[in-house]
């Protein structure tokens, strides 16, 4: 019986379990991972396994955790590259936590079971597009953690208010707020004016340290790789909290002070102009052994 006969499912999981059901149907599933090419030794089979088939392999074995790293590393990864059936590839390898998750959330619910999935669905989400760091431990977890609690919240939410007593004779006034003060996209924008921060570098820190976005399409789209950006925005946090530490980014800087960042800044343009042009000359002078293709026989 086909999706058209029955109609969508209003459940958001029960949704994401037919898409996933359907992208991995045999005979030829397209979502599929190469356990052999895996850098450690996983435990997992060497080969090339459909995501249901992984899925329950990783049921099976529930303390296989670098198993479930690395496959939970990659299937991350290509969800935020490789196009939405990877989401949903990921969504269908979670949905068993995602189910007990929700099965735990609506016991003594009164609302409609339905939103409950919805949230645990919208946290995962979230947090699979954005908010897990591929560099930590157990990514897979983080995505868990994420998940429960969009719908835990949502119940928090459907409390009846408490009512308490009134406050206003111990509110606070206003009050001048302590220095640095400002939203971080201009102490950001500061920092680029004086030469801490390159002006290629500001939106990228802008996308990963305050927006919390996933590293990775940043580091794509950029052309570098995720390591290297990853390095590059460290240097910069070390940077903007010296000068935050000195009062550079919310007070007057003396003009020794802003002709020795802009002596900085322009070393480091020297050096990444200087590893550019490495790169280039790295890819169009390849050796003329590796240009010489073996031409077949002819008869």
């Amino acid at each position: 019986m086909s999706v058209s006969d029955t109609g969508w499912p209003t459940s958001a999981l029960d949704a994401a379990a037919t898409a996933f059901a359907a992208l991995t149907c045999e005979p030829d599933p397209p979502l599929v991972l190469d356990c052999a090419a895996f850098d450690t030794d996983t435990g997992l089979p060497r080969k090339v396994i459909p995501l249901p088939a992984l899925r329950d392999w990783l049921l099976r074995h529930p303390r296989a955790y670098t198993a479930r790293d690395e496959v939970w590393r990659e299937v991350i990864r290509r969800a935020r590259l490789d196009g939405p059936h990877w989401v949903v590839g990921a969504v269908g390898m979670a949905l068993p936590a995602l189910r007990q998750y929700a099965a735990r959330l609506c016991e003594g619910y009164d609302g409609d079971p339905a939103d409950v999935d919805a949230e645990i669905l919208t946290g995962f989400l979230t947090a699979l597009r954005d908010r897990v760091d591929l560099a930590t431990d157990a990514p897979y977890a983080g995505l868990c953690r994420a998940a429960w609690r969009a719908g835990h919240d949502l119940r928090l939410r459907q409390r009846a208010y408490c009512p308490v007593e009134d406050i206003e004779h111990v509110a606070a006034g206003p009050r001048t707020p302590k220095a640095p003060y400002g939203h971080p996209d201009l102490l950001v924008r500061r920092a680029v004016i004086l030469g801490v921060l390159d002006p290629e570098d500001e939106q990228a820190y802008i996308d990963v340290r305050l927006g919390r976005r996933s590293i990775e399409p940043i580091a794509d789209a950029n052309g570098v790789s995720v390591d290297a950006l990853r390095m590059r925005l460290s240097r910069i946090d070390v940077r903007i909290a010296e000068a935050l530490a000195d009062g550079l980014l919310t007070g007057v800087a003396s003009p020794q002070t802003l002709a020795h960042l802009r002596t900085q800044a322009q070393r480091r343009g020297r050096r990444r102009t200087g590893c550019a042009a490495a790169d280039r000359r790295d890819t169009t002078s390849t050796p003329a052994a590796a240009l010489t293709v073996a031409a077949p026989s002819v008869q």
